[in-house]
């Protein structure tokens, strides 16, 4: 099956009413698609209670896509808010429990900064990351262009495929050290993820400006890029049974309108969404 959505479901004006509480988001969002990823647990492990709404305001089928806390990652500058990793870690999977319980977990996302390069520390880092995981489907996605270099191209996937990790495949700009080229490649039978952050070249190597964010993920996708991963989406699905494709290009609003897009060029239709008609005034 594939599964197309979102990197969260706060800021997308063109598939919410006017006016839509934050509140009532999720269960708007749940009406148009069937995966989402929670990109609020990058910032903070989430609160159980919060958790708990979000699984009973969804589809009996509908699937999460949980972002590992930037702790876990290294992307927080300074030390953890934890006494330990091993706490931190801990306090990170009874988070996710209602998840899990309500069979909703579609996989953990570690993303790693563009810093975390192909090194022997890194590659044991991944390891311990892996056991503490346990049997929780994990994604992994590169932010440093060493780990398909030439030389650890195959041995990077090999590495994926023997740790159980699940290939976090991307497009995003070829911008240097700081990107990854797009690697068609699964590593897990069950599941891959498929990220597209947009081709915003200048965008991405801007993060000394201030408004660095609000303009690297600023592209729309044309119709034959998006024909494109079309075909991709297709082959992957030959040695991969659940394709998850998340569109991450959202400083300008792209992201549900390209999905949108995505699924009319692939012939889905979702069954078992949300209701579309909602009283938003109850």
């Amino acid at each position: 099956m594939i599964y197309v959505g979102l990197t969260g479901w706060g800021d997308h004006p063109t598939i919410y009413p006017s006016g839509l509480a934050a509140k009532d988001k999720l269960q708007a969002y749940a009406a148009h698609f069937p995966t989402v990823e929670v990109d609020s647990y990058f910032y903070a492990i989430q609160p159980r209670k919060n958790v708990e709404k979000w699984v009973k305001e969804t589809p009996r089928s509908f699937q999460f896509i949980v972002k590992a806390y930037q702790g876990m990652t290294g992307h927080q500058r300074g030390e953890i808010p934890y006494e330990s990793k091993e706490e931190m870690f801990a306090e990170f999977l009874e988070s996710i429990q209602p998840f899990m319980e309500a069979g909703k977990l579609a996989m953990v996302l570690f993303q790693f900064p563009p810093w975390f390069d192909c090194k022997k520390d890194h590659v044991r880092y991944l390891r311990w990351c892996r056991e503490k995981m346990g049997d929780i489907p994990v994604a992994l996605e590169f932010r440093h262009r060493s780990w398909f270099s030439p030389s650890f191209y195959e041995k990077t996937l090999k590495f994926m495929e023997e740790e159980r990790w699940i290939h976090s495949i991307c497009d995003e700009p070829q911008a240097g050290e700081g990107s990854v080229p797009t690697v068609l490649h699964p590593t897990d039978r069950e599941k891959t993820l498929v990220r597209l952050h947009g081709r915003n070249v200048y965008g991405w190597n801007k993060r000394d400006e201030e408004n660095w964010r609000s303009v690297r993920y600023l592209y729309r996708y044309n119709e034959k890029e998006l024909s494109e991963w079309v075909e991709h989406v297709q082959t992957l699905q030959k040695t991969c049974k659940h394709i998850y494709v998340l569109f991450n290009n959202n400083s300008g609003g792209d992201a549900a309108d390209n999905a949108k897009q995505f699924l009319q060029l692939l012939n889905i239709e979702y069954t078992e969404l949300a209701p579309r008609q909602l009283d938003f005034f109850s």
